[in-house]
């Protein structure tokens, strides 16, 4: 069954989604069903009048596939070999029988221990074999194309040696959604001559004298794309998130968080002192039963209200490609008079009709959301991130939040390359050449996504995400997916455990602007190959096919089409 028949079927027996399966990272529910999320169902009554309106948006289906119980049995039985020949070389690393090669802590006895060792387990007897896989070097921009650095290990990946070599691969693993991150363009030559006026660095915080004038600009000219009053920029995308929301949240207040909320969020929610609960990812229903639950047994110590409840999620998951049902969530923030912070780190730029995010996404009003925060390091080709809101808000952060305060301001180069991008994105530059990238990406995304699935592979992720997770769930495969792209010039990311749960290993692809379509072809080529050397074209929804077939197959249909009119 193909995969538009199939999403057909369910719509016309109404299936609805609860449960998420068991590949999504960080989850903490695994299940082995094949379900829809169906975004515009399953609001309360009092909720109605919102609900008519929420069928005009473009909310869109999310297909997940859960892996059979014999490839979760497989997979849990690979860590278990790795576990006891884990356990076997520890016992011979302790008697002598094995050179140790990992940290070691030089105190003696007497001392307390710097680190525990146990905790380095995973690292020396997992980790260690797939170290190549990781922390590659690179040498030059990461556009469409990147050099890495070569390097190989005599000691099976314990220590590495640089061969003074450079690859040249295809690059389908960095965030250069809109394909600014380049060395020649309006936007580096901005950087570049930002340099003679500012210098590197203002070499302060931005309360003391550390604020330019390019920062305003950025920030006047951020708060009119967004659609807000005001906007604040800081000099690092993590740190916004981990030292803003204790400027906003504090103790006797309570955060319901996405599971799947990346650990920036996570951070700054523990530093904020206040109540943590979780909710399973993007799913409306336990949100709501949360708030309730929230509202009426109040605070656990006390019994008495909370101060304040924040729904904190993120506009587009970078490890799954889904996309958060932010009508949904905003309409329950209003029913429940919560508050709703949005981080929109992968989706500002590269998401909706003119790169405004997923408040774009789903025409909502960003003066609904009321703490915006995104990041300059996908899109714009940049670094640092913002938060956007009120003006009241914008002045709390100013004199409250540590990033503000305390950390040296973003550099110049940085500020101008991200100004001049989100020139181009608004088309101020008097082309459309920000335009012309948004629309390339969101062709390339549907390409790119609809090739793989057609090939047989288990894809998750929203349609309109340029995140491509591709499941490959045992271990061993995510090592031997990545070395043999490697080998046909193309440099991916894959993940496993612990960064997803044992059986959700995967490769993420990062689509940009800056592919051509000779480029995907060629990805997805090599793709098809390893994916048979690697047995991971296990889809139930397609039968395994060639790339060549599936080219096959789409010129067929065209040529019936045309027949047929």
């Amino acid at each position: 069954m193909t995969y538009d028949k199939l999403l057909a079927s369910n719509e016309d027996q109404g299936t609805e989604s609860i449960r998420l399966p068991n590949g999504l990272a960080n989850s903490e529910k695994q299940t082995t069903f094949l379900h829809k999320r169906n975004h515009s169902r399953n609001l309360s009554t009092s909720s109605l009048k919102f609900k008519n309106t929420l069928k005009k948006k473009s909310i869109q289906h999310e297909l997940y596939e859960s892996p059979s119980r014999l490839q979760v049995f497989y997979t849990h039985l690979c860590y278990t070999i790795l576990e006891v020949f884990g356990h076997i070389r520890e016992f011979m690393r302790k008697w002598g029988l094995e050179q140790r090669k990992g940290a070691v802590d030089n105190n003696t006895e007497d001392f307390a221990p710097l680190f525990n060792s146990y905790e380095s387990f995973h690292t020396r007897n997992v980790y260690v074999r797939n170290r190549d896989c990781f922390n590659r070097p690179i040498c030059s921009v990461p556009g469409a194309e990147i050099e890495l650095v070569e390097r190989k290990s005599d000691d099976y990946n314990w220590t590495f040696y640089y061969t003074g070599e450079k690859i040249k691969v295809l690059n389908m693993g960095s965030y250069n959604y809109l394909g600014f991150a380049e060395n020649n363009g309006p936007s580096s030559r901005c950087a570049i001559k930002s340099i003679e006026d500012f210098g590197v660095s203002s070499c302060s915080s931005r309360q003391e004298l550390g604020t330019l004038r390019c920062h305003l600009e950025l920030e006047e000219l951020l708060a009119r794309f967004i659609g807000v009053e005001a906007a604040l920029v800081t000099g690092m995308g993590f740190a916004t998130n981990a030292l803003s929301i204790p400027a906003v949240i504090e103790k006797d207040c309570l955060i319901l968080s996405d599971e799947l909320n990346h650990v920036s969020l996570i951070l700054g929610a523990r530093l904020s002192g206040a109540t943590i609960r979780v909710f399973k990812h993007n799913n409306v229903q336990d949100l709501e039963s949360k708030l309730k639950k929230a509202i009426i047994d109040g605070h656990p110590l006390t019994r008495r209200p909370w101060k304040k409840i924040f729904i904190i999620v993120e506009g587009v998951y970078s490890m799954e490609g889904t996309i958060t049902p932010l009508p949904e969530i905003i309409a329950l923030k209003k029913k429940y008079k919560a508050y709703l912070y949005l981080d929109e780190a992968h989706s500002i730029g590269a998401v909706g009709p003119t790169g405004r995010g997923v408040v774009e996404h789903y025409g909502c009003d960003p003066r609904d959301v009321d703490v915006l925060m995104g990041t300059f390091s996908k899109s714009f080709g940049a670094a640092g991130g913002y938060v956007a809101g009120p003006q009241n808000l914008i002045n709390h952060l100013k004199n409250s939040s540590h990033s503000h305060c305390y950390a040296t301001s973003m550099s110049a180069p940085v500020c101008m390359q991200t100004k001049k991008t989100l020139e181009i994105i608004m088309g101020l530059d008097g082309t459309k050449e920000g335009q012309r990238r948004i629309k390339q990406l969101a062709e390339n995304t549907r390409y790119f996504r609809d090739k793989l699935k057609k090939m047989g592979f288990v894809v998750y992720g929203n349609s309109g995400s340029p995140i491509v997770p591709a499941m490959l769930y045992m271990p061993p495969k995510v090592a031997f997916f990545n070395r043999l792209m490697l080998e046909r010039k193309i440099a991916v990311v894959t993940v496993g455990f612990p960064a997803t749960p044992l059986a959700g290993g995967r490769v993420r692809f990062c689509l940009s602007a800056a592919h051509t379509r000779e480029m995907l072809d060629r990805a997805l080529q090599a793709i098809d190959e390893c994916g048979h050397l690697n047995g991971i074209k296990i889809s139930k929804l397609n039968p395994p096919r060639t790339f060549q077939q599936v080219l096959e197959m789409e010129n067929l249909q065209k040529n019936n089409s045309k027949f047929h009119k």
